[in-house]
Formats: C-alpha cells, structure tokens, sequence
C-alpha cells in the first residue's frame, strides 16, 4: 500500500488512466475486427471503405502511445496487403 500522500494519489490517477487505456485498447480492437469482417465477407469495396474509416482510428490510439507505431503500422499494411489481394 502507497505510504505518502503523494504515492496514495498516484494509486488513484493510475486507476482511472488503466481503464481509460483499455477502453481505448478496445476500441482498437473493434476497428480491426470491423475490417476483417469486411475482408471475410469477401466485397473489396466495402472491405476498403471499412479500411479507409478505421485507419484514423488506428493511428489516433497509437498517437496516444497505447500501441507503439510500429504496431499500427503492420497492421495498417498487413490489412491493406490482404485487401489488395482479394479478387
């Protein structure tokens, strides 16, 4: 348990920015699996307009350091790879 003051509203703060981090990490989630269902659906239309929507959403949570830029990025390219290549 925190003995200072100081320490004891670290706790706090860190509580609630925990929670925020993974309703933000969820939210993440959600757009990927957004464009997958678009993906499995098999219609490359709808599949990048789900893409074009969900990548400011991706690059938002990684600006925000949820996810490291790297991440966002192989999955930004690994989804788009698999849209190009849909017949």
């Amino acid at each position: 348990m925190a003995n200072t003051a100081q320490a004891r509203k670290r706790a706090r703060q860190a509580v609630k920015q925990r929670a925020h981090n993974a309703s933000l990490r969820s939210t993440l989630r959600t757009a990927i699996k957004k464009i997958l269902k678009a993906i499995e659906a098999g219609d490359k239309k709808a599949a990048q307009a789900s893409f074009q929507e969900n990548v400011s959403v991706i690059d938002r949570i990684a600006d925000k350091n949820i996810i490291h830029k790297n991440k966002a990025a192989r999955h930004k390219s690994r989804l788009s790879a698999t849209i190009k290549s849909m017949a």
